[in-house]
């Protein structure tokens, strides 16, 4: 049997793969650590699954629901945007789906023809590239500053005839690097002198941790550069509910009506109990979140100092998201191995640590680690780090 050229053009997922790998050691009796996926451990909040019940025993979840979504959940979108960053949006700008990796994947069918270019900013999210290629188009990686973070100018050498849009995530997977208000403004500028759409990606963005207003989004920085954005997001990461599948995309009405248009004949809808609990999400009580937030920053703030006195780990302490990326170049060295991927599976198999090797990411020489586990947890993990470096 002869596959399509388009699914054999695309690689695995590197975070699933690794995670799989933990799975399958943890099977055979060894006790793993796995620090490979993104995935909050909090319970979704109670009153969210209340929501949830509440609109099942209601009958209110047994139809087909519009295909962007319900009209309710696209209002609570368009309110919590304004009111995290006072971005003014109408409903009908919203466009909701199974998961912002939905959003993504149908965006990237519809704004791209074969041969269509994206800049992908390094170090990026590994879907991104691969999903770029399934709607036929070219990924370009574009190397970042040692802040990890790109500038117009970096974008203007990678810039081709064939560029269609840009991706910036900010928080950004895998790093918890944050973008500045100048910094995005400076992107979107160059976006519009450049006729480019920018995906901003922004699933971590209450995920900050030291100054809220550190990550603004890319949206309600001036008109001229909403008109070229597509906001990406979601309640995932926020609210503790990967398992919903709920994310979302803001844009013009030309997208929104094209991603409508696609989407009815991918997924038709969300599942309707899903959208009840995103609604109930947003528009209740926001007291978890700060819960969560302030969780994951001990973590982050116990855990850093021990992870950047690693010999041979470099790291810069993350802004935002939940994972570290330090640079392991010289940790590879003492340890007489070649590449990243050799340097996790060692790790791996021998301190019985998941994590993720930077070149999934497009940024070799790096590994990422998730601090979405419980302190407890997280600091076994950096006992058996120290004690593999150590040997």
């Amino acid at each position: 049997m002869q596959l399509s050229k388009r699914a054999t053009a695309v690689s695995p997922s590197a975070t699933l793969a690794t995670g799989q790998r933990a799975q399958a050691l943890q099977a055979q009796g060894i006790d793993v650590i796995n620090l490979s996926v993104g995935q909050p451990d909090y319970a979704t909040p109670q009153s969210i699954k209340d929501a949830a019940v509440t609109a099942i025993q209601a009958d209110q979840v047994n139809g087909y629901t519009p295909t962007e979504g319900v009209l309710t959940l696209r209002q609570a979108i368009a309110a919590n945007l304004a009111t995290l960053h006072a971005v003014q949006v109408d409903p009908s700008q919203v466009v909701v789906t199974t998961g912002a990796k939905m959003a993504l994947y149908a965006l990237f069918q519809v704004l791209l023809d074969p041969g269509d270019a994206v800049l992908l900013p390094a170090p990026y999210w590994v879907s991104y590239s691969e999903q770029v290629k399934l709607a036929g188009g070219q990924p370009i990686e574009v190397a970042p500053t040692a802040s990890l973070k790109v500038t117009p100018t970096q974008l203007a050498s990678a810039l081709t005839p064939a560029t269609k849009a840009i991706v910036l995530n900010s928080p950004q997977n895998p790093s918890g690097t944050t973008y500045t208000r100048t910094e995005l403004q400076a992107i979107g500028e160059f976006a519009v002198v450049h006729d480019l759409i920018v995906v901003a990606d922004e699933i971590y963005g209450e995920l900050l941790y030291d100054d809220p207003q550190a990550a603004p989004s890319m949206l309600g920085i001036s008109p001229a550069i909403d008109a070229h954005t597509v906001l990406i997001n979601g309640v995932s990461k926020t609210y503790a509910m990967t398992g919903w599948r709920i994310g979302y995309a803001v844009a013009n009405p030309t997208i929104t009506q094209a991603l409508k248009t696609v989407l009815s004949h991918m997924t038709g809808n969300p599942a309707a109990v899903s959208q009840a609990a995103a609604t109930a999400a947003l528009t209740g009580s926001q007291a978890s979140v700060a819960e969560m937030k302030a969780g994951f920053k001990k973590r982050r703030d116990v855990i850093y100092p021990q992870l950047a006195a690693l010999p041979g780990f470099q790291l810069t302490k993350p802004a935002g998201a939940f994972y570290f990326f330090p640079d392991v170049t010289a940790a590879m060295a003492l340890k007489h191995v070649q590449t990243t991927g050799e340097f996790v599976d060692l790790i791996l198999n021998e301190a019985h640590v998941a994590t993720v090797t930077g070149e999934a990411f497009g940024l070799p020489g790096h590994i990422r680690l998730s601090y979405a586990t419980d302190l407890e947890t997280l600091q076994r993990a950096v006992d058996r780090l120290q004690a593999f470096m150590a040997e």
